[in-house]
């Protein structure tokens, strides 16, 4: 990626010194007065002279400037180069995690917050694996799929998975046909150690099962078809464009690329994506997808790289959950797009981040599947600081040790800094907490 004159944090902004800022002063000012220079900025230097007040209090806002609209959605074409489709399947490769299914009540439930988040497609389930599964998908597709929300009306894609079989592709389509915007996703294994060992078929049946399945689904009345090649980060380049190619004439609108096992680095994964692009006849009439497994930690990273190569949709999920060791996980994947803007060539979604936070735990609650502390964007100390060197740079600017606002992502917490005190804490987040409980 390019080199850039990138900011140090998200965006840059003031916003206004806190309503309490007056009651801050007069405690301070009453603390046994501490040594100035240790205290030249920040609250103290508020303390010591009002009338710099207002530099000294000022916090950088690091909610970046708003990006532009999503564009009108067309199955096979996305007329905003720079806009990137969020695929959500936490309620499809979400629920697949041990131990994480839902309900249908809960699907349901956690579907309306995936459009109030704004998600472009919501895979809502795999409709063939049982009655109930259809029934769930069916529902989302008629409430959900259906209610314009937000200030710009938007309406979800409702999508259901299927194997490439007749069966399969009946039962999605009889579950997402009541969306305003039905999609089938339907996939078939190309590495050859799934083709061998799974399938037992060659690659010439495995292309010709894919080809015909793909027109299947068109055939029935839907416009919108995704083909994924199971396991391609492990298939062969020169067959995957050949299957692709096959799938587009039969009428494929996304071309989903799966890194199926988590095992492909960063620039391997672009190089893939960006090697589609550049060698499978007929791949301007359709778009490229991300979905990466977390195996080895980098499906966030690979999905970013994809995503820089040219792919314009995304698979991710809430919290990353999913088979083994999760999916890319969207809040991670959407914060970084918004965060390093500039350096991912302009790139935006249509995602409303400060639903992130409510989504999260709404998917906690339902799942079972709580994160870890440390979870990025999400985890319970991502926005907290016990070291007293970090907790003195909080509490002279913001800047110095966050990148994203905890209001960019819909987290109030409990104090302004998010300061936690420790055996570690130095003497400015002790004074300062005492001043809080003073006031």
């Amino acid at each position: 990626m390019a080199s850039s004159s990138a900011k140090p944090y998200c965006c840059s902004s003031l916003n206004p010194a806190p309503s309490n800022a007056i009651a801050r002063r007069a405690a301070l000012s009453a603390l046994p007065a501490a040594k100035p220079r240790r205290f030249s900025h920040g609250l103290a230097a508020v303390a010591a002279n009002p009338r710099a007040s207002r530099s000294a209090v000022l916090r950088p806002v690091r909610a970046c400037l708003a990006a532009p609209r999503r564009p009108e959605y067309v199955p096979d074409r996305i007329d905003d180069p720079n806009y990137v489709r969020i695929f959500d399947t936490t309620l499809r490769d979400g629920e697949q995690s041990p131990g994480a299914t839902m309900t249908s009540a809960e699907k349901l439930v956690v579907a309306r917050q995936l459009a109030r988040l704004g998600v472009d497609i919501i895979e809502a389930g795999f409709p063939a694996s049982s009655p109930d599964d259809l029934d769930a998908v069916r529902s989302i597709a008629i409430e959900v799929g259906n209610t314009p929300v937000g200030e710009d009306g938007h309406v979800p894609v409702i999508c259901g998975l299927s194997r490439c079989n007749k069966r399969d592709i009946d039962a999605a389509w009889e579950a997402v046909r009541h969306a305003r915007k039905p999609r089938i996703h339907t996939f078939i294994a190309t590495s050859e150690i799934h083709m061998q060992h799974k399938l037992r078929k060659t690659p010439d049946q495995v292309v010709a099962i894919a080809r015909e399945m793909v027109a299947y689904a068109r055939s029935l009345g839907c416009p919108d078809v995704e083909f994924s090649p199971e396991d391609a980060g492990r298939s062969n380049r020169e067959f995957l464009y050949h299957i692709l190619e096959e799938v587009i004439k039969a009428g494929a609108t996304t071309l989903n690329i799966p890194d199926t096992v988590g095992y492909t680095l960063p620039h391997e994964f672009g190089k893939l994506i960006a090697d589609i692009k550049a060698n499978t006849p007929g791949i301007e009439n359709a778009i490229i997808s991300t979905h990466c497994q977390n195996d080895l930690g980098l499906a966030s990273a690979n999905t970013l790289a994809g995503a820089y190569a040219g792919a314009r949709q995304l698979e991710v999920t809430i919290n990353g959950i999913g088979e083994r060791a999760g999916n890319a996980s969207l809040e991670e994947v959407v914060m970084a797009i918004k965060c390093r803007r500039e350096l991912l060539g302009g790139l935006h979604t249509g995602i409303n981040s400060q639903h992130i936070t409510m989504t999260s735990k709404m998917v906690q609650e339902h799942s079972g599947l709580h994160v870890q502390p440390h979870k990025a964007i999400v985890g319970a100390n991502a926005f907290a600081h016990e070291s007293g060197i970090h907790q003195d740079g909080m509490l002279k600017f913001k800047g110095t040790y966050e990148i994203i606002s905890p209001d960019d992502i819909g987290l109030t917490r409990a104090n302004e800094f998010g300061i936690v005190l420790g055996k570690l804490s130095g003497r400015h987040a002790v004074r300062t907490k005492l001043v809080e409980a003073w006031i």
